[in-house]
């Protein structure tokens, strides 16, 4: 059942706009396994072999560090909604950090040079390993609306407070590995 590709092919690249959530998964040597949901609308497909995310603040970085530690990445889409299937991308991740020119490219390039309320750093995932599976097992669900308790919450900080929050809660994993979440910036000055 299970199909696998080099690259994204059209009628894959139409299935991802179409879905309203995606899941990030990552790991490190000796870590837990990290696993995300997301929502599609601060997502852009770069290129048949490249997918990148606005990374709103969470509780955790666990992505970001894994990232320092190890880089392997998947993205996992699944269709609650008509045809059934799961679709995998399996590749390295990086962090672009929100004040590096890569960062500012990507908004420009695929987000209308806009961030998101309370965004800390985007992902991207370079992949070369794209899988179908059926789904078969996935529950048919209805969307009813996003959420926008973060976007509220974000959109209610000033950026200092922000960052505050970033350093308190962000700049270690649940492992204590190291996120990277100011290194960049403090370079930039």
């Amino acid at each position: 059942m299970a199909k696998q590709l080099p690259a994204l092919t059209p009628v894959l690249r139409e299935f991802i706009q179409r879905q309203k959530i995606f899941f990030v998964a990552s790991a490190a040597p000796g870590a837990r396994v990290n696993l995300s949901p997301k929502g599609n609308e601060c997502l852009a497909v770069l290129s048949d072999n490249a997918v990148a995310y606005l990374d709103r603040t969470g509780s955790g970085n666990e992505t970001a560090a894994h990232m320092i530690a190890d880089g392997r990445l998947t993205f996992m889409f699944c269709a609650f909604e008509g045809p059934p299937v799961i679709l995998r991308l399996y590749g390295k991740g990086t962090v672009l950090h929100r004040r590096s020119k890569a960062f500012r490219d990507l908004l420009d390039a695929h987000f209308d040079g806009q961030s998101v309320p309370g965004c800390r750093q985007a992902i991207r995932l370079d992949f070369d390993l794209v899988q179908t599976s059926c789904g078969y097992a996935v529950p048919l669900m209805d969307y009813v609306e996003d959420r926008t308790i973060l976007d509220d919450w974000a959109d209610q900080k000033t950026e200092e407070e922000l960052e505050a929050y970033w350093r308190l809660k962000n700049q270690r994993s649940l492992d204590g590995l190291p996120t990277g979440l100011f290194e960049e910036a403090e370079a930039l000055g």
